[in-house]
């Protein structure tokens, strides 16, 4: 059976075109942080999870080299109406990275299925954003002008390597039924786009702006012959509309610890955390003197592999206390491992954080290693000798 997948399915126009992909008879997997409602779709959908922030281009390598593999659209993506500076630093890393470079370096996992001679459908959501002047949505439309500018320049990579193969940017206006827009998924209502969509893909096009006679041809018209004046005329009117959402409240997190020989219980503690919060602080302990434990790795080397860790985003001297480090960070998630569970000193934290809005998370200890098994090995080790 012929097979398609689709990045970001679960929702939105990406779920749009996993239903109008079913009903042309396509096997299709959907990639995305959260499984799809499968009573959305016309029929059962393969389900991976997913996280573009944390791309692995290894997940996806085996789907490059499937010969039933014929199409692929990237449809994952996510914005807000605010001006720059209500956009948290974290925020700006994740919004380009899930909007553009992760997009980007999928569509080179994928590329030599594009440049070969079979036909290999492809598609990635732009935006009209990305095509003109886009204030209070400057980070998104960043985003956007990147995917848009890069399939327009690739496509013409293609046409002189003499691939019959291109990507098609989708740049659409608003739409109804999405999530996109803080409602719901009703797929009923992206019928259209979606069909419009994916007869695109299949004629080889490169490029669809959605009601573009009817309404955007108007709008580049207008930003085309005065840039300024638009920009101007859009902010007033996002202004007016009330559709900012400034402030956004972002979902910090916080865990310390010693790392000291830092292994695979470390790097899930981690990882499971930055993927429960947007933002990650982690504090090292300067020694493991708290447990009565010696330290093998000195405190600034501990804090240099912490802060190497792709799911950190900021790291700190822990403080004698987690309460204290609240203080300093306002976290709205503490989180550690669940052998520190039910114990003297986290039943006090969770008595402290009961009226602060921090919910403390305790995560799985990993049973097959710890500081303490490899302190014993080397000790054990050093023995024999």
């Amino acid at each position: 059976m012929k097979k398609a997948l689709v990045i970001g399915g679960s929702n939105g126009i990406g779920l749009g075109v996993c239903a109008a992909l079913c009903r042309r008879g396509f096997e299709v997997t959907i990639f995305d942080k959260e499984a799809p409602r499968q009573e959305l779709l016309p029929a059962p959908c393969a389900y991976e999870a997913c996280d573009l922030r944390f791309l692995s281009e290894e997940q996806f390598a085996p789907w490059a080299e499937d010969p039933a593999l014929e199409l692929l659209f990237i449809s994952a993506g996510f914005g807000r109406v605010a001006d720059f500076e209500d956009h948290h630093p974290a925020e700006i890393r994740a919004m380009m990275e899930v909007n553009a470079s992760a997009p980007l370096r999928l569509l080179r996992v994928f590329y030599p299925r594009l440049l070969g001679q079979e036909r290999f459908y492809c598609g990635i959501m732009g935006s009209i954003a990305g095509l003109l002047s886009s204030p209070m949505a400057a980070v998104y439309a960043a985003s956007k002008a990147a995917v848009c500018r890069f399939a327009e320049s690739v496509n013409i990579e293609l046409e002189e390597k003499g691939s019959p193969n291109r990507i098609l940017n989708v740049s659409p206006g608003s739409f109804r039924g999405s999530r996109f827009y803080g409602g719901e998924n009703e797929p009923a209502l992206l019928e259209g786009l979606a069909e419009q969509i994916t007869e695109s893909l299949f004629a080889g096009q490169t490029l669809l702006i959605p009601d573009y006679e009817k309404t955007y041809r108007g709008v580049l018209e207008r930003y085309q012959a005065d840039p300024h004046g638009f920009g101007l005329s859009s902010y007033a009117y996002k202004q007016a509309s009330g559709r900012a959402q400034p402030g956004k409240k972002l979902v910090i997190g916080y865990l310390s610890g010693t790392f000291d020989l830092f292994h695979v219980g470390h790097l899930n503690l981690l990882r499971r955390a930055r993927a429960q919060c947007d933002y990650l602080i982690v504090g090292v302990h300067r020694s493991g003197a708290w447990k009565g434990k010696e330290t093998f790795i000195p405190f600034e080397d501990r804090m240099a592999v912490v802060g190497g860790c792709r799911w950190v985003d900021k790291v700190v001297p822990s403080c004698a206390e987690d309460s204290d480090a609240w203080a300093l960070w306002h976290f709205d998630r503490l989180f550690v491992g669940s052998d520190y569970q039910g114990t003297e000193r986290f039943r006090r934290y969770e008595a402290f954080f009961r009226d602060k809005g921090v919910e403390i998370v305790y995560f799985p200890y990993t049973q097959s290693t710890s500081s303490t098994m490899i302190r014993n090995r080397i000790r054990n080790s050093q023995q024999k000798e």
